[in-house]
């Protein structure tokens, strides 16, 4: 495959996760939400990938960091859960535009659920509904391909899965077209990647239901670029037996030549494993991260 277009700068703002940063006044949410500014050839797009669980608490951080949700020209959602896309309509109307892209799998709007410890729907709100986001600004990119949001920097599409130790993380049932319970595969699953100049590729990932090895190895194929720079987001091994941690750390160091900032759904297991193979170039993730390339 030809090598991805690269961007000349990159930079990532993490404005919800479960953790924040000592001493800070932001407030945390169990979710994920990255701001991203790329740049390339003079054109600047921002770029917000996910949005928590909680606008309150997104739109308090965004105001305390100094990011205006107008300044928002696109958004990603990385999968269905609610933890990634409850109060997208909130933050739609806070962006005040029409037509914002919003890049998301087709299967995004599906039941999707849990039924241990009891039934729970864990999948997109009513209030989030497909034609409540379309009154609030969204216009819709939903595919299953890979999607250029601007040269150097777009999604993965679906993830296809080659290892054989990875798996979705926690047992989710959706209902098929024949109206059959089913064990849900989460093929909505994506992530996005950029490409920076001088450094290889930057991976952000929301949950990894995809596995982050099938990820990772994914976007090595994709984007023709071996060098990963960094990955960023969640992990999804808060419930993984340690003898799955223990085989993802030890691909992910074959694979990664820079540094990995994990937190959410993650796991204190996998971040100990983690900082015991990769040392300083491990950190856990925390609202008010930021990261900029080169």
């Amino acid at each position: 495959m030809n090598t991805m277009d690269m961007l000349d700068n990159l930079s990532v703002r993490v404005v919800a996760e479960d953790s924040v940063m000592y001493e800070s006044p932001f407030w945390g949410q169990h979710g994920i939400s990255f701001y991203v500014t790329a740049s390339k050839d003079g054109f600047v797009r921002h770029i917000l990938i996910d949005v928590g669980q909680s606008h309150e608490a997104l739109l308090h951080n965004m105001k305390l960091m100094g990011i205006d949700p107008a300044s928002i020209d696109a958004i990603v959602l990385t999968h269905c859960h609610y933890d990634h896309t409850q109060g997208l309509a909130e933050v739609l109307r806070a962006i005040g535009k029409t037509d914002i892209p919003v890049i998301a799998h087709p299967d995004l709007f599906r039941l999707n659920f849990i039924d241990k410890p009891y039934l729970r729907h864990v999948g997109i709100t009513s209030a989030d509904a497909k034609s409540n986001l379309e009154k609030a600004g969204a216009a819709f990119f939903l595919t299953a391909d890979p999607l250029q949001l601007m040269p150097g920097l777009a999604t993965t599409g679906y993830i296809q899965r080659q290892t054989d130790f990875e798996e979705v993380g926690i047992p989710l049932k959706t209902i098929d077209t024949q109206n059959h319970l089913v064990q849900d595969p989460m093929n909505d699953d994506i992530s996005v990647i950029g490409a920076v100049k001088g450094k290889g590729i930057v991976i952000l990932s929301g949950c990894s239901h995809a596995g982050i090895v099938n990820i990772t190895k994914h976007v090595i194929a994709m984007s023709g670029i071996s060098e990963v720079t960094s990955i960023i987001g969640g992990l999804h091994l808060v419930e993984a037996p340690m003898e799955r941690i223990a085989k993802t750390v030890d691909a992910l160091d074959s694979l990664v030549v820079g540094s990995i900032y994990a937190g959410h759904c993650t796991g204190f297991n996998a971040q100990v494993e983690l900082r015991k193979k990769f040392g300083t170039r491990f950190m856990p993730l925390q609202t008010g991260n930021y990261f900029e390339y080169p």
